[in-house]
């Protein structure tokens, strides 16, 4: 199986390469790093999209997509002479033996909690003593970026010890949003509002639930009741753009109870 897997995946490396060759595919030779910044971003989430469908023959596929954009980008870099996908996977190779001491060497390590603050310590040596929070990226989407903040201070210390108090910054949090709205001042509700954001995927990570997802699913929730909302409208010969709110939330709670109802 192992000769297998390295056969394949040089035939697959072989395969990119051709295509970026004088003799491949004019739109793969004209690709770029940053033209293929989105095609990463697009294949990542439809990963994330199969998981959650739990359809494994969709996830097999979109792995594959993902891969290739590693793939991809590392024949451009080799292109370029930046570096080759040999050096990608001997980095990776290299960085999880260094930050599993407890596996690779001779830590002893009690809890998972212990891991991640290890974990920390050893990628802050890593990176040159740079700060904790250096390592972020700013391109995530900012609900699961404010969660890799938090997880990130708390793994030093820097954290509520109940939900309960997390709870309590958000009401005040409300509060505080309150008095910008009255104010009038744009930039206070701004700052206030995306402080209550932070203060929400706070307590969601607390829950043990990723404010990402959780938000994903409301609104893949929403979508199909307004879905069905549309298909109810026009079996009673009505125009969903034309009806009035009340109708609406008839309309609403309608779908909500169809939906407990299933």
């Amino acid at each position: 199986m192992k000769f297998k897997e390295e056969t394949l995946f040089r035939k697959f490396l072989k395969t990119v390469e051709l295509l970026r060759s004088e003799k491949g595919c004019p739109w793969d030779k004209e690709q770029t790093m940053e033209s293929m910044r989105g095609n990463v971003i697009e294949e990542a989430y439809e990963v994330v999209e199969a998981i959650d469908e739990g359809n494994y023959e969709k996830l097999k596929e979109e792995l594959g997509d993902l891969l290739l954009q590693v793939v991809f980008l590392s024949q451009i870099a080799k292109e370029e002479e930046k570096f080759t996908i040999s050096d990608v996977i001997d980095s990776i190779n290299k960085k999880l033996i260094n930050r599993h001491p407890h596996v690779f060497g001779n830590l002893k390590i009690k809890d998972t909690e212990e891991v991640l603050r290890n974990w920390a310590e050893i990628k802050k040596r890593e990176k040159g003593g740079k700060g904790i929070l250096d390592g972020v990226p700013k391109a995530l989407p900012q609900l699961y970026r404010a969660k890799r903040i938090q997880e990130k201070v708390s793994r030093v210390g820097f954290d509520w010890n109940r939900w309960e108090e997390v709870y309590d910054k958000i009401l005040e949090e409300l509060d505080e949003l309150k008095t910008a709205i009255k104010s009038g001042n744009q930039e206070d509700i701004e700052d206030e509002t995306g402080d209550i954001l932070f203060a929400v995927v706070n307590l969601a990570r607390f829950l043990k639930v990723n404010a990402e997802d959780a938000l994903r699913k409301t609104n893949e929730r929403f979508i199909k009741r307004w879905n069905e909302m549309e298909e109810m409208a026009l079996r009673e010969g009505k125009d969903i753009t034309t009806m009035k709110i009340d109708e609406l939330s008839e309309f609403w709670e309608a779908t909500k109870k169809k939906e407990k109802n299933k």
